[in-house]
């Protein structure tokens, strides 16, 4: 089975502290691997982590509070110092790009590589991104300001070919092809083997849903139903409930509750507030209402 993996790289909200990082994190889906936010301090950590920088092909921006977005320049301009030529392609809301083309005329004159810019309109679920293995889908958020989540999404794949058969019948590995796509082997004797005996079923394709600052939004689960990895928010307990609401962000206990209603495999949580210095609060929390929860970390890899 091809990898796809979470990298957290950050998992801290909006105050700095020593404990974590602000907000980003590595896909690593086949070959490819996209970022997700980019934070201030986030390229340290890519250097900390040894997530090779040309690696990146993608950027994507959940929104435009500076603890998700404050790494981006700094990161394109240490690309440009290595002598990065393939493209980097950032899809964030609207509002980023005459933002990010000042700061690159500023800071960034002469690079080798382009930068494309996509914009996502964080009010639609739609599909933002496609290639011949995958496909990536804004998620709306209700935040303080314009957000939207993300939900990579693996495309089903082809069937399997059982060697100890195609063996037995001394099938050549060029036909493996035709196999996969449903076509039978007839044998030199006539006798037909069908698709189905040459074959073991595809691997059920595999989904991760990020999604950033939020309130809770009751019918998000709607979006995001049956995905094999959820990560939401979980800025604060149960007992700031109250300033939750308030700044448009989510408990830990309601991240749970979208996990449970979306049927989802497992739940990682973070972007915690500053004022827990143990954050076993939030995982009890969420675990009375979704038991296969995980606190996210600082070098924390994650299989979906």
């Amino acid at each position: 089975m091809e990898p796809f993996k979470v990298h957290i790289l950050g998992c801290g909200s909006a105050l700095p502290t020593l404990q974590h990082y602000a907000s980003s994190q590595v896909i690593q889906i086949h070959n490819k691997f996209m970022m997700i936010d980019c934070g201030e301090g986030t390229q340290m950590q890519l250097r900390k982590f040894h997530i090779h920088f040309n690696k990146l092909t993608t950027v994507f921006i959940s929104h435009l509070h500076g603890d998700h977005c404050f790494g981006l320049i700094g990161m394109i301009s240490t690309f440009g110092m290595l002598g990065r030529t393939a493209p980097l392609h950032v899809y964030a809301p609207k509002e980023l790009e005459a933002m990010l083309d000042a700061q690159m005329r500023m800071f960034c004159n002469g690079l080798d590589f382009v930068v494309k810019f996509h914009a996502v309109d964080t009010t639609q679920k739609a599909v933002i991104y496609e290639d011949r293995t995958m496909t990536v889908e804004s998620i709306p958020l209700q935040h303080r300001i314009p957000c939207c989540g993300f939900l990579f999404k693996e495309k089903p794949t082809l069937p399997h070919i059982r060697r100890e058969v195609t063996d037995y019948y001394q099938i050549s590995p060029a036909y493996f092809m035709n196999i996969k796509n449903g076509e039978g082997w007839t044998t030199d004797e006539g006798e037909f083997i069908p698709h189905e005996r040459l074959t073991r079923p595809a691997d059920p394709p595999r989904s991760y849903a990020y999604c950033s600052d939020t309130r809770y939004i009751p019918t998000l689960h709607e979006m995001i139903m049956n995905v094999s990895t959820l990560y939401h928010e979980s800025t604060y307990s149960t007992e700031q409930e109250d300033r939750a609401k308030m700044y448009n962000h989510s408990t830990a206990r309601e991240a749970a509750l979208v996990a449970r209603a979306a049927n989802a495999g497992k739940l990682l949580i973070g972007h915690y507030s500053a004022r827990y210095n143990d954050e076993q609060l939030l995982l009890r929390e969420a675990r009375s209402v979704f038991p296969n929860t995980f606190l996210t970390d600082e070098k924390m890899v994650f299989d979906v």
